[in-house]
């Protein structure tokens, strides 16, 4: 249980949350009068300063999103293999989405670490962003189509 404690403080050091003391952390413990999702919601809100990382360091953010999605990724291919994992992202009918989620990744990655500037690592991360949801969508049955055929009623417009 300590080790999760000290985990736990790593990762609010990390994302620079305010580190309680130990005596203040097993107080609020013991004699709490807030819910749980009273915990939660105060615990997984992000300041304006940690919201605002994105764009005043967009490559800090970009690794760690970027990481994240790996993590997603893998994730998957635990939970039903990584062979059928394979397969479905190779799939005709997603083929297009995955190749373009996977170079976002790559020139996320290769803009956060090795041209280390922040706007094409802002770009990249949007672009990657983008890909994220158009590879998702092609999981869902005719989610693309319909995405497709509103963001074209909404914005074919004639000048």
């Amino acid at each position: 249980m300590e080790k999760m404690n000290q985990a736990f403080e790593r990762v609010k050091m990390l994302v620079r949350m305010e580190v309680e003391d130990e005596e203040q952390g097993v107080a609020t413990v013991e004699s709490s009068s807030f819910s749980f999702m009273d915990d939660f919601n105060r615990d997984c809100t992000l300041s304006t300063k940690q919201s605002m990382l994105v764009f005043f360091n967009p490559i800090k953010f970009g690794i760690t999103f970027t990481f994240g999605n790996l993590l997603s990724l893998g994730s998957t291919a635990f939970l039903i293999g990584p062979k059928r994992q394979v397969s479905m992202m190779l799939d005709p009918v997603r083929i297009y989405a995955t190749a373009l989620y996977l170079a976002s990744i790559i020139i996320a990655l290769f803009c956060a670490l090795y041209v280390h500037n922040k706007l094409l690592t802002l770009l990249a991360i949007i672009l990657e962003f983008g890909a994220l949801i158009w590879y998702s969508l092609s999981y869902i049955p005719f989610a693309r189509a319909m995405v497709s055929k509103t963001m074209l009623a909404c914005f074919d417009t004639e000048f």
